[in-house]
């Protein structure tokens, strides 16, 4: 039986996870959700040894940058089948022009630079790893349709800004294929077919649930978080063709429409 350990049970891992064991395989974790310690080093040490392919959704230290499993496990992690989930942020803003992975990674701050430094990281130990970049998650328990319920949905007025959205379902597809078909190193962009803005997927999510969307505001009056902030300030859309042809990938939700309507 092949064996996967998977470094943080969070909300795509763990869809991940059920997606492997459906294929038959042994899957190990660490986090809140899985049954392993991850500071507990001889027990995290072991299965390493024991895996066929590690995978890794743990994201990088705000404070200092640096990719915790790597530092805490980079020696035992050595010549051993690498995946890591990052983000389509390591792009950085290009204006709305579409991205590949091709397109350098030119992230100057926040998340986005620091995946990409993970990366580089991941890269360093592991040449033959696999890197799946993922845009905007959202599904069952995170999506518009639940901002709109909770009253927290919001619309920014910026009539340009759109950026790409991918299903978990859609994730765990994409990385399932990779791994079961030992899918050749590098790079994977995981997003659906059809970039848009968010206000166009909370106004559809309104639609769906029969209320009138939140008002238009600004930028300074809708006072968000830095983080959020920093979101609305990237603009791109992410192209999805190599993991269609490499992995024959086809998302099952193609677009924030299907995605939203299977939900309710």
């Amino acid at each position: 039986m092949s064996r996967l350990l998977i470094f943080g049970l969070g909300y795509s891992a763990q869809r991940i996870a059920a997606k492997m064991r459906a294929h038959g395989w042994q899957v190990d974790a660490t986090g809140s959700a899985g049954s392993l310690d991850f500071s507990d080093r001889k027990t995290v040490v072991h299965a390493i040894g024991e895996a066929k392919h590690i995978l890794s959704s743990v994201p990088p230290d705000r404070a200092t940058g640096g990719d915790p499993v790597l530092g805490l496990y980079g020696a035992a992690l050595e010549g051993k089948a690498l995946s890591y989930l990052s983000s389509t942020g390591v792009y950085g803003d290009r204006q709305g022009a579409w991205v590949d992975e091709a397109t350098p990674t030119i992230a100057e701050s926040g998340k986005g630079r620091r995946n990409a430094r993970a990366e580089a990281d991941l890269a360093w130990l592991n040449s033959d790893a696999r890197v799946f970049r993922l845009p905007g998650i959202y599904g069952p328990g995170r999506s518009a349709l639940d901002r709109v319920k909770e009253g927290k949905a919001r619309r920014i007025d910026l009539p340009d800004q759109v950026f790409s959205r991918v299903h978990v379902d859609d994730i765990a597809n994409g990385v399932v294929a990779a791994l079961t078909q030992d899918a050749p190193p590098g790079a994977y962009n995981l997003g659906d077919d059809l970039p848009a803005s968010g206000n166009a997927v909370t106004e559809h999510a309104c639609r769906l649930l029969g209320v009138d969307p939140p008002p238009l505001e600004t930028l300074e009056e809708a006072n968000l978080s830095e983080m959020a902030r920093g979101f609305y300030m990237e603009n791109r859309r992410v192209a999805n063709g190599k993991a269609k042809r490499v992995l024959g990938w086809q998302p099952k939700y193609p677009t924030y429409v299907e995605g939203l309507e299977a939900q309710l």
